[in-house]
């Protein structure tokens, strides 16, 4: 209860509350002392009468002050009561109500206190709409951050949208608004009408920025969302997360974009909600043998076409497939499937609609308001002002809220360059350089740098993942060791140069033989994904077989090679949805894949090795185990250009703590005899001819086999393999032994030294 207002004071605070101006409404509205009396004052404009219902009986009629504002003497009383409120309206409509200025605010002082410094990493437990318990009734609590606001009021189907029913009182110098509405709950739409100590002062509306759920777009109303209601039944997954370093996982990622995975053809081509993509996508997913699923943002967003790149609802799931709880029991199912869950996040830019986080209180909020900084050239949008306490409070608390609240294992962070550099994209004399003359955004790195920690500490096992496309040094390395402090950063690099390769004719292919292995000279400088996104299959970039050169089979060929290449290479492969069945049109985010390829073989056949490969991956941890270690991985012939022909050996950790030495990025030498802990021998020919009897380094003095042969005939390929193969004691390619071998057309080759056969593994430094 407030100090009561000095009666001198009174009128005027009264025309303050009638013109939508008081700061602090519940000063003058709800239950007061005043003198040996208490007194009700309520605001409910255009209403003919109100009466005054006391918790302890009886019916106080009111007077009339002035712009609506009515009140009731009760005299005898001297602390604070319960009561309704009785409404009439003119044409014999009444109303009885709980008055929302009768309630306490729901906010503390420690709440306020780490808001206002920035530092309240679950913000989304007081911020925003919440169902609760309060003064003894149920309601919901609001809450917003708008600090130049001249006052705001909550508006939604509760008060017929009327900003003078729902006005809020400011906490905090720090610009934070707060009601208790009762007799309201889950389901109710609402938004926050501003009106602005900028501008016109005419009032507008605004979403609530830390929403949990919102309206199907292009509806723009937040709803209230009771997050307390889902059961989870993935204790066991994460807890054994928990346990694991990410880097230290086996991965093999699968980008999906949730409305455009398959569509429901019997019901108008709609897209599958989030239960039936969770069964579907489980069944699919578990059944090619990929680790993980990477879902484009699922955050709210107005506009289908950025598929969920610019966003409007940073707290709320999209609306386009379900409600937040079924997003839930998607995740749930997946982890439950053993299937890991990360999801794109996007904190570079917002977009500029009207009712989003663009200008939010009449100022530059969350942006910076000078466009130099402010605003994002390629995208049209705003950009996020990271040095802002408050801002920066409200992204990682939303990176917070999504491994807590969505139990996602990751989260892949969108558009990171354009994040570190204050010139991205941006002419001279369009940026502002930091406090040193430079390009570097301090405040960013900044940002990023606490985003990660917070995250590994609340979080340990959940991955950060940077999409940075720059030569940023240490993205992926600890920040005590003066890196980003991300787990794991895509390897944009090889992805261009791997795809130009593969998209060249093979008679040019020697000229730039080096293109497949330049990547392994920085391969260890990051942790990587390797990706082969959406981004490369959109824009009238064509899809992944349609950039192959040649016939038809020749595409097939390139295409089950570079899939093939991608599992090779040290780096966890990620590959976007239709890829793995070949999938001809470009992406199109209005239309499912066309599953109707897998009728045709070849089709099936990438589909086929695809799952291979991560069988393969699954079984022989020098696939994976090495990835970020120079040890896992050895030339044998990185030069053979003239024979498109590359060879070398992945190795999984030695069985021993001593490890192998490193002479140059890619070129370890073997370890000694009994340290090797297994290895395979990758072999690819990138021209179209047969080679019989090739000969190429080998460590182990024995047989070999084959264990994946692209050319193979359940993946559409002409079938050039090899039966048996062993190895003469014969030095080459600075391996102590040879091994002839036939490599197929435009294939590559998976060989495995024979446990079955005779002989011991001959490991020796290379001569």
């Amino acid at each position: 209860m407030h100090e009561p207002l000095p009666r001198d004071q009174v009128d005027a605070a009264i025309r303050e509350v009638a013109a939508l101006r008081h700061p602090d409404p519940h000063r003058v509205l709800g239950v007061h002392p005043d003198g040996d009396s208490m007194v009700v004052r309520a605001f409910r404009p255009d209403a003919a009468s109100v009466t005054v219902l006391p918790d302890f009986g009886g019916r106080v009629p009111t007077e009339h002050r002035q712009g609506g504002v009515f009140e009731a003497r009760i005299n005898g009383r001297s602390e604070v009561f319960g009561y309704l409120l009785e409404v009439a309206y003119p044409g014999d409509r009444v109303f009885t109500l709980r008055d929302p200025y009768s309630f306490w605010p729901t906010l503390g002082d420690q709440d306020l206190h780490f808001a206002g410094e920035g530092k309240h990493e679950r913000l989304w437990d007081r911020l925003g709409a919440h169902p609760r318990h309060h003064g003894g009734v149920s309601g919901v609590s609001f809450a917003v951050w708008a600090p130049e606001a001249q006052s705001v009021s909550v508006v939604g189907d509760f008060n017929s949208w009327d900003g003078r029913l729902g006005l809020m009182r400011k906490m905090s110098s720090g610009g934070i608004w707060e009601l208790f509405v009762p007799d309201i709950a889950a389901g109710a739409r609402y938004k926050f009408e501003i009106r602005s100590r900028l501008g016109s002062g005419i009032p507008f509306l605004k979403a609530d920025p830390m929403a949990f759920r919102a309206e199907m777009p292009p509806a723009t109303a937040s709803v209230v969302h009771d997050l307390t209601r889902y059961t989870w039944g993935d204790a066991a997954w994460i807890e054994a997360r928990a346990k694991t370093e990410p880097r230290e996982k086996r991965m093999s990622l699968y980008e999906v974009h949730a409305g455009s995975w398959r569509r429901v053809v019997e019901d108008g081509g709609r897209p599958l909600t989030y239960r039936e993509l969770g069964e579907q996508l489980a069944d699919y997913v578990a059944g090619m043998g990929f680790t993980h699923v990477e879902l484009l943002p699922l955050a709210e967003y107005p506009f289908g076409g950025s598929w969920g790149y610019q966003v409007s609802g940073y707290f709320a799931p999209t609306a386009r497939y379900g409600h937040p709880d079924e997003l839930r029991a998607m995740i749930d199912h997946l982890h439950q499937r053993g299937i890991g869950v990360i999801v794109d996040w996007v904190p570079a830019h917002f977009p500029r609609d009207a009712h989003a986080l663009g200008r939010f209180d009449g100022s530059a909020v969350y942006e910076h308001l000078d466009p130099r900084q402010g605003a994002h050239p390629d995208w049209g949008t705003y950009v996020f002002n990271y040095g802002r306490p408050e801002v920066k409070n409200f992204l990682i608390a939303n990176a917070l809220f999504w491994i807590d609240q969505y139990h996602v294992d990751g989260l892949r962070v969108d558009a990171v360059a354009s994040m570190l550099y204050r010139d991205y994209s941006r002419k001279p004399g369009e940026w502002v350089p930091n406090k040193w003359g430079g390009r570097e955004n301090e405040e960013a790195i900044a940002f990023l740098r606490e985003l990660n920690e917070a995250v590994t500490k609340a979080y340990p096992g959940a991955a950060m993942i940077a999409e940075e496309s720059t030569a940023w040094p240490k993205v992926s390395w600890p920040v005590k060791d003066g890196g980003l402090g991300f787990h794991l950063k895509w390897n944009m690099g090889w992805m261009h140069d791997a795809l130009a390769y593969f998209q060249m004719d093979p008679f040019f292919r020697q000229n730039h033989h080096h293109k497949l292995t330049f990547g392994m000279w920085y391969a260890y400088s990051e942790k990587f994904v390797l990706p082969l996104s959406h981004d490369e299959v959109v824009h009238m970039k064509g899809s992944l077989i349609g950039k192959m050169p040649g016939d038809r089979w020749r595409k097939f060929a390139n295409l089950r090679s570079l899939l093939a290449w991608q599992w090779a290479h040290p780096g966890r492969p990620l590959l976007f949805m239709g890829g793995e069945i070949a999938q001809e049109a470009e992406w199109n985010h209005d239309r499912s894949l066309d599953w109707h390829l897998l009728e045709k073989p070849e089709h099936r056949g990438i589909q086929a090795l695809v799952r291979a490969l991560n069988a393969l991956q699954r079984e022989e941890k020098a696939l994976w185990e090495g990835d970020d270690d120079p040890a896992g991985f050895q030339w044998i012939q990185p030069d053979a250009a003239q024979a498109n022909v590359y060879a070398f050996i992945r190795r999984k950790k030695p069985v021993t703590a001593s490890g192998a030495a490193v002479t140059g990025p890619g070129t370890a030498t073997a370890p000694s005899p009994g340290e090797d802990g297994g290895h395979l021998v990758v072999v690819a020919n990138l021209s179209p001819v047969v080679k019989r009897d090739y000969a190429i380094g080998v460590p182990h003095l024995g047989n070999y086999r084959e264990v994946l042969n692209t050319d193979a005939g359940e993946f559409g390929g002409s079938g050039v393999m090899n039966a048996s193969l062993t190895s003469s004691a014969e030095k080459r390619d600075g391996q102590q032994n040879t091994l002839l071998l036939t490599l197929p057309p435009l294939g590559m080759v998976f060989l495995k030294p024979d446990p079955t056969a005779a002989g011991e593994e001959a490991i020796g430094s290379p001569s």
